[in-house]
């Protein structure tokens, strides 16, 4: 049986000591791949993989360190949030275990609920992060007093410096973001362009962001069916939008780790091979095997 994959997104991107510390919690009972950290977002997106058992030590190891060390009351930044620990996607290595993915991340809400944290299951596309995160905290504790959300564990009531928690399970998605040379404005037409609610490219969610510290704007993607959406299509049609808008593209990023096979059609798309896709990747093969 394949281990899983869980992508915690802690809303601190600035200190070190912080981002270090989460990251020691999770590798002392999971295996840590990859950690990304940016300063404007003040966000950072762990990935771990393991059995189920050893990511929730792992993550509630975690949850515990950003507790003591993350206010959300202290926090600014550009991405949107409305946690210190703001979601903990669960993601299957082997497309069959997604179910096995939904139950961690249920077994993982209800630990979380326990330790006093509101938690939401999100259920994408209808219920994705974004229908939480809008209007930020503020926003959602009025939602919750209203009855308009109940928590799926936990209490009603927001923690003043934790927030609330959104689990789930999920297919793989890539995180990707374009950064350009240009206004606000320009970056939030792109990623109006681009995303699927604006008729753009199928299964992806963008926002325009000021990054003002790395002296950039931000066309800040998920890409949730890479196939259905190739990363090397998205960009193509950025770099048309931001020249129609008098802005220039000067690099991509990508946020934790992405799909053999989304990397497979991006190469096979620049060097021009025909027919390229993930089976031509020794790698690939060999692990099938």
């Amino acid at each position: 049986m394949l281990p899983l994959e869980s992508v915690p997104n802690f809303s601190e991107g600035r200190d070190g000591g912080t981002i270090n510390s989460i990251g020691a919690a999770l590798a002392t009972h999971a295996r840590l791949l990859d950690v990304h950290a940016d300063a404007d977002h003040n966000r950072s997106v762990f990935t771990v993989v393991g059995s189920e058992h050893q990511l929730l030590e792992g993550l509630l190891a975690a949850v515990k360190v950003a507790r003591e060390l993350i206010d959300l009351r202290r926090h600014d930044g550009v991405h949107p949030r409305i946690g210190a620990i703001d979601v903990v996607p669960f993601v299957p290595i082997d497309p069959d275990d997604l179910e096995r993915a939904r139950n961690a991340a249920l077994v993982l809400g209800e630990r979380l609920g326990e330790l006093g944290l509101p938690v939401f299951v999100y259920s994408p596309p209808e219920r994705g992060p974004a229908f939480y995160r809008s209007g930020g905290v503020t926003e959602l504790q009025r939602r919750l007093d209203e009855g308009e959300l109940t928590p799926d564990f936990g209490p009603a009531q927001l923690d003043p410096s934790a927030g609330a928690v959104i689990v789930g399970g999920r297919r793989p998605l890539i995180a990707f973001n374009v950064n350009l040379r240009g206004s606000l404005d320009a970056a939030q037409q792109i990623a109006a362009c681009v995303r699927e609610s604006g008729g753009g490219f199928v299964g992806v969610r963008a926002l325009g962001l000021d990054l003002r510290r790395a002296g950039v704007v931000q066309v800040s993607m998920n890409v949730e069916d890479w196939e259905a959406a190739a990363l090397h299509e998205i960009v193509e049609r950025v770099e048309h939008e931001a020249r129609e808008l008098g802005a220039e593209v000067i690099g991509s990023e990508l946020v934790g780790l992405m799909p053999a096979g989304a990397a497979a059609a991006a190469a096979g798309s620049a060097l021009r091979i025909d027919g390229f896709d993930a089976s031509r990747v020794l790698e690939v093969r060999l692990l099938e095997d």
